[in-house]
């Protein structure tokens, strides 16, 4: 579509951004097919569009700026954000992880946290334009701080919580990182949501050893138990894969059997799929695809069932919704999150869009709740 529209108009300037052109194939692809693409860049680079298209208007010559290795990290850089009331913070990029299935350290670089004074002032300015919640974004939040001196992410927790920001999420949890600090602060702090994702990607522990997952079916389930324990009202979400090279039917039925014990609130499943030069990707797969789509249904109405079962228990509950815009389902009715995450159509004006308001739970579905808006 855009070579149609470079064809119709050769003025049109093209860029191609983001970690997909920072692997070496796909970056080679695009220089040998796709010679009509103006610019292609990476993450780390995003701060260079003005010079690239600069260049670019001098000289009408294919530009490729990509690295996969680790880049400064540039503040004050100009945000263009999709929502008034809710935002994502970056707070570290890229990951040291090297999970053999991932490319993204890789693409990405090593680990680099921004310092907490800038993540603080992003988080006040967001907050004094009225914001009511703010998502910590990272690779692997847990890991923030560890390549700063005398701060871990239990402490930035802490510090954001302190603005008084109404409501605090993160994403994405590594369970290695997790610490006893960090389920601490989340238990104590009323702003910070009682939401966890937290991948499992597999409940096999020979399986995590091949994913280099660095933790045990046994780790994952008594770190899944403290949280539940200590966090009040806290909803889990988790990642899984199937049919990761190897896996036999024990292995999966490992899987089941933490699904089973831990009753998650919802989880991102997938087949597995290799990612050229990744160390998964040389590994022997001898699992046929129609049992990796048959375990991945098999596991899906699992998860489908406990995701019922968890809303089920809302119901009658009177809760704090954020509302975030009007209903999909609905345009009658408004739709925002409780504080555990849990997507609500609720019968309240439009004028309540941006708002924390009471709502009473009257029915209770699969993947979310319908609720009336108390007075």
């Amino acid at each position: 579509r855009i070579k149609k529209l470079k064809e119709t108009n050769p003025n049109i300037i093209t860029i191609i951004g983001g970690c997909m052109p920072q692997e070496e194939s796909v970056s080679n692809m695009i220089k040998d097919k796709y010679k009509w693409v103006d610019i292609v860049l990476g993450t780390h680079n995003i701060y260079d569009i003005p010079t690239l298209l600069e260049n670019i208007t001098k000289e009408r010559k294919q530009n490729i700026e990509v690295y996969s290795v680790e880049g400064s990290i540039i503040e004050n850089l100009p945000v263009k954000r999709d929502s008034k009331i809710k935002a994502w913070v970056n707070i570290q990029y890229g990951c040291d992880k090297f999970c053999s299935y991932c490319i993204v350290p890789y693409t990405r670089g090593k680990q680099r946290s921004r310092l907490p004074k800038d993540i603080l002032k992003e988080v006040e300015e967001l907050k004094n334009k009225g914001y009511k919640e703010v998502t910590l974004l990272g690779q692997n939040v847990n890991a923030y701080g560890k390549d700063l001196d005398d701060v871990s992410f239990a402490r930035l927790l802490e510090l954001v919580s302190d603005t008084g920001i109404p409501r605090i999420r993160f994403v994405t949890s590594h369970p290695w990182d997790f610490t006893d600090e960090m389920i601490d602060v989340i238990a104590e702090r009323d702003n910070i949501m009682p939401y966890i994702h937290l991948p499992l990607q597999s409940g096999s522990s020979r399986i995590l050893k091949l994913m280099g997952r660095r933790y045990s079916k046994d780790d994952y389930l008594t770190l899944y138990n403290k949280i539940r324990n200590k966090v009040k009202d806290v909803s889990i979400t988790t990642d899984i894969i199937v049919g990761f090279p190897g896996e036999t039917r024990e292995d999966f039925e490992d899987t089941l059997k933490v699904v089973n014990e831990c009753k998650y609130d919802g989880a991102f499943t997938f087949i597995f799929s290799p990612r050229e030069n990744t160390p998964a990707a040389s590994f022997e797969d001898n699992v046929s695809l129609k049992e990796k789509e048959d375990r991945l249904h098999e596991l899906n109405e699992l998860i489908n069932k406990y995701s019922k079962e968890s809303n089920l228990k809302m119901l009658n509950k009177s809760v704090k919704v954020l509302i975030t815009g009007v209903s999909e389902k609905d345009d009658t009715k408004v739709c925002g999150y409780t504080e555990n995450m849990k997507l609500v159509n609720v019968d309240a004006p439009k004028e309540d869009i941006g708002k924390i308001i009471n709502v009473k739970i009257t029915e209770a579905k699969s993947f979310s709740l319908d609720g009336i808006k108390e007075s």
